[in-house]
């Protein structure tokens, strides 16, 4: 990526003289030329203050123009990994940067997922098959069957226990991501 012309850019839509934008950034005109021609590199710290005074983020500034966001995703793209006694299947690949995270948990009779410690955001579920139980820090426990759903504050510590004779399956979305 040609981070010089990307910044010219930037500048030129944002109708900003190398001057103006030197002086926003308290740069001097000179070294926004350099950056521009890419005669020089900024620091991460100074490059960031750039992109803020031009309107953007980071990823937004180095997320390439052509490509396009994708938005249905296969078995292909899904991968697997081990939570407590059961399995998580990530149905979107590289999900830890979005908003939220959907993943599926499948857990065999008896089996517990991994105790989730709090965390400022919420989690959902959907029970597609089986019987679970969620159980708090506090010992309380709810059941759920295949059909209902929960919804757990992300600051209550918990865990997942199939209750049933029969693997469960979830589908977990957390909000923030943090699996």
């Amino acid at each position: 990526m040609d981070i010089g012309s990307r910044m010219k850019s930037l500048r030129l839509q944002r109708g900003l003289t190398q001057e103006e934008l030197a002086s926003r950034c308290e740069l001097t005109k000179g070294y926004i030329s350099q950056l521009e021609n890419d005669i020089a590199s900024p620091s991460i710290a100074t490059l960031i203050d750039i992109l803020n005074v031009l309107g953007t983020t980071p990823q937004s500034f180095f997320t390439e123009k052509n490509q396009k966001e994708k938005i249905v995703f296969t078995k292909k793209d899904f991968f697997e990994s081990d939570c407590g006694d059961g399995k998580t299947i990530w149905l979107i690949p590289n999900s830890q940067k979005n908003e939220m995270e959907p993943t599926i948990l499948i857990l065999p009779p008896d089996g517990e997922s991994y105790i989730r410690y709090p965390f400022e955001g919420e989690e959902f579920g959907y029970v597609l098959e089986g019987k679970i139980e969620i159980i708090t820090a506090d010992g309380v426990s709810q059941q759920a069957k295949k059909g209902d759903a929960f919804y757990i504050d992300g600051g209550n510590e918990h865990k997942i226990k199939n209750s049933g004779g029969a693997n469960a399956k979830i589908i977990w979305v957390a909000t923030p991501s943090n699996f």
